[in-house]
């Protein structure tokens, strides 16, 4: 029987992203920006809003899920 640390990690590795804030936002008010990276296929992209970056990693995970992406 597989012991629950063998399964597949809760946190994959092809799920991490680097997120850069630049010096100026104020988060309190909704003004984002800076760039953002995903670190296993080191796509990468600057943001100016929230929706931006979000936007951003859901296109990455879901190229790595059509892709058949297995967790590292």
């Amino acid at each position: 029987m597989q012991q629950e640390s063998e399964r597949l990690p809760s946190l994959p590795s092809s799920h991490a992203f680097v997120v850069q804030f630049y010096a100026d936002v104020q988060v309190e008010v909704g003004h984002v920006a800076g760039r953002v990276e995903h670190l296993v296929s080191r796509q990468a992209t600057t943001f100016r809003s929230l929706d931006a970056l979000l936007a951003f990693i859901a296109q990455v995970l879901q190229e790595g899920h059509t892709a058949g992406e297995t967790a590292c």
